[in-house]
Parts: structure tokens; C-alpha cells; sequence
């Protein structure tokens, strides 16, 4: 129940001493802070940038949302929130790139398009009560956190689980709420939820995610061959409780693991 993900498409003496030393740290926190505005002002570029990448696939893949509301309080989000907190430091110059990066234990942070387009078919709201399973750095849950929603977000990996609830603690996102254990059973205490995300593959939808789903309400999952061939679904739960499902398009997903595997 990791984050990977992609789409599949194309800053007297003594005292003259004194002062020239305190001149000298003036001068020194002067160019600091210009080398640290300059550097924020690239990051904030590269955020632009990114953002602007993924309104492109977004518009290529869901044409319709192109112009709502939703889309731009996304757009503003993925354009916000620091991904490169979420890599590793080695990883920090390439963490504004629309694509997937490794962040240890065989695992990655999802393709920012991937993050974006699945936030859009949960239809997230203020205030909403969204299930996430599989939290991986936590970019996710930021994201969702950005919009307003609170997050419930389960990891199976104990070291990323334990990483992710710290960075998002430490970042000010008090309304992710983080657990470690095995997401395919959901997280029953808190249900039922406004909508859920499942960063992971599997080839059918875990009934006790459905049941924890409110009706109206939408969750994302990627089905299919773990290993292989897979489709991002998006099952909607109608006010009578009926689920219906609506492929959206080809993805590549780590496997859900756990009792999912059994």
C-alpha cells in the first residue's frame, strides 16, 4: 500500500574593529537573504511550472473539469504545497518534475499528474472526511489537506508511515490523521467517508471500502494485474448504496499488499 504511480500515456580601535565586524555580518545577512529570496523565488517558479504541466494532462484527460472550480483549487495546491519535502534530500532538485521519485523501501511518490487527476474524481470538499490508503511521504494527504478535507491516511510500511505522519505534523497539516497497518480492511472508526483513495493496485475493489463509503460519494482505485495491466477506476456509490464503476484510463500502480495479497 505504497505511493507509486504513473500514467501510461505518450538567502579608540576596538570599537572601529567592533564595527567593522558587525558591518561585515550585516553585509554577510544581506547577501544571505538575497540568496535565499533568490532561492525561494526558483522554487516558487518551478511550482508554477508544475502546476502548469499538470493542467495540460488534465486537460488532455478530463477535458470537461478544465474550466471548474475544483480544477483551479488543485492546480493552486500542487502550485503550494513544498513536494520536496516529501523526497528525499537527494532527491530535492528533482522534486518539482512530473514524474514519479523514489522515496526508499521499493516505493515512490506518485506522478504529481496521477495525484491531481485522482483528487479531481474524489470531488473533495471543505470539510469532507476522506480515507487514504496508502500514505507513502504523505503528498497525498498533503494535497487533500490543502483543499480542506481531513485525511485519514493508513501505511503498511512502518518507516514510511512513522516519516510521513512526522513531515506532515511538522509542515502544519493538523487535520492528517495517521495510522500504520494494513489499509485493505479501511479504517472502520472513523468511517463512513465522504470519499476514498487508494494509491495502490488491486484486482478488485476491497468490499470493507465500499461499505465504509458514504453514499454519493466517490472513490478512486487503480484494478487490475498488479504486476501488469491496470486501469484507474472510479466507483461511485449512489444514494441507494448501488456501486457503479467507470474505468478512466490506463496506469501503473506498486501492488497493495497485505490481506489484499491473501
Amino acid at each position: 500500500m505504497r505511493s507509486q504511480s504513473e500514467i501510461l500515456f505518450p538567502r579608540t580601535a576596538g570599537r572601529l574593529v567592533g564595527t567593522a565586524l558587525v558591518s561585515l555580518w550585516l553585509l554577510a545577512g544581506t547577501n544571505l537573504a538575497r540568496a535565499t529570496d533568490a532561492s525561494d523565488a526558483a522554487v516558487a517558479a518551478k511550482r508554477s511550472a508544475l502546476a502548469n504541466e499538470v493542467a495540460y494532462d488534465l486537460d488532455r484527460i478530463r477535458p470537461g473539469a478544465a474550466n471548474s472550480e475544483l480544477r483551479k483549487r488543485i492546480l493552486s495546491a500542487i502550485g503550494s504545497v513544498p513536494r520536496h519535502e516529501f523526497v528525499p534530500d537527494s532527491l530535492q532538485a528533482q522534486a518539482y518534475q512530473n514524474r514519479p521519485l523514489p522515496i526508499g523501501h521499493g516505493q515512490t511518490i506518485s506522478q504529481p499528474t496521477v495525484v491531481a487527476l485522482m483528487t479531481e474524481l474524489l470531488d473533495p470538499r471543505p470539510g469532507q472526511r476522506i480515507l487514504e490508503i496508502g500514505s507513502g511521504s504523505g503528498y497525498q494527504a498533503a494535497i487533500l489537506a490543502a483543499l480542506g478535507a481531513e485525511v485519514f491516511t493508513i501505511e503498511i510500511v512502518p518507516a514510511l508511515g512513522e516519516s510521513a505522519g512526522k513531515r506532515l505534523a511538522r509542515l502544519g497539516y493538523r487535520k492528517v490523521h495517521t495510522r500504520i497497518g494494513d489499509g485493505y480492511h479501511g479504517w472502520a472508526e472513523h468511517a463512513p467517508y465522504d470519499a476514498i483513495i487508494v494509491t495502490a493496485a488491486t484486482n478488485h475493489i476491497p468490499p470493507k471500502l465500499l461499505e465504509q463509503l458514504k453514499p454519493a460519494s466517490h472513490m478512486a482505485v487503480p484494478v487490475g494485474n498488479p504486476f501488469g495491466q491496470q486501469q484507474l477506476i472510479l466507483a461511485t456509490k449512489d444514494n441507494t448504496g448501488r456501486v457503479t464503476t467507470q474505468k478512466v484510463l490506463a496506469v501503473r500502480f506498486v501492488p497493495l499488499t497485505g490481506d489484499a495479497q491473501k
